[in-house]
């Protein structure tokens, strides 16, 4: 019996001190920061686009909704706190001309999350623009000067002009290699 005690105590006290280092070992350390690149290749082709396209705008990228959107009550702002717009491309005064996403061909469980911001930002008047993928030119370029249209908003010559450029830039062959 006083052997049983004995042994009973040894394990016990192994098993403490086991979970003593289990749980020292678990402080939070930090691990060392670094630089990571602001866009990654797909985004980076898209910003590229979209200045050229629209030179004039100014384009934010990786926008927090809670920069876009307000609301009086908590419970509703924690519907959006933890969301980001790909781009949102600005005029000469500063004002939302359109939200820009861009969905990743990989991540197709993301869908519904993907609505539910489209929802929200258009809930609040926002135009939102979503790409699959990488947007080509001429889609960028039907889908500013249709809102150009939309909107009554006259385009300055020099812009129409640009715009011709863009197209006969397009009309020639590229090479990639």
């Amino acid at each position: 019996m006083d052997l049983m005690l004995l042994a009973t105590l040894a394990i016990l006290a192994v098993v403490s001190v086991i979970a003593y280092n289990g749980l020292k070992n678990k402080q939070k350390v930090d691990s060392a920061l670094r630089q990571r690149a602001v866009f990654n290749s797909h985004e980076l082709m898209t910003y590229t686009r979209i200045k050229e396209i629209l030179p004039a705008a100014n384009i934010l990228a990786h926008v927090s909704f809670d920069a876009l959107l307000t609301t009086k009550y908590l419970h509703t702002r924690r519907k959006y706190q933890k969301m980001f717009a790909d781009f949102v491309v600005l005029d000469h005064e500063f004002k939302v001309i359109a939200v820009i996403t861009l969905d990743d061909p990989n991540a197709m469980k993301w869908m519904s999350t993907d609505r539910n911001q489209d929802t929200l930002l258009e809930m609040a008047g926002y135009r939102v623009i979503r790409y699959q993928g990488v947007p080509e030119y001429q889609q960028l370029r039907e889908d500013f000067i249709m809102m150009y249209a939309n909107s009554h908003e006259t385009l300055t010559t020099q812009a129409a002009v640009d715009l011709e450029e863009y197209a006969e830039r397009l009309a020639r062959p590229r090479v990639f290699g």
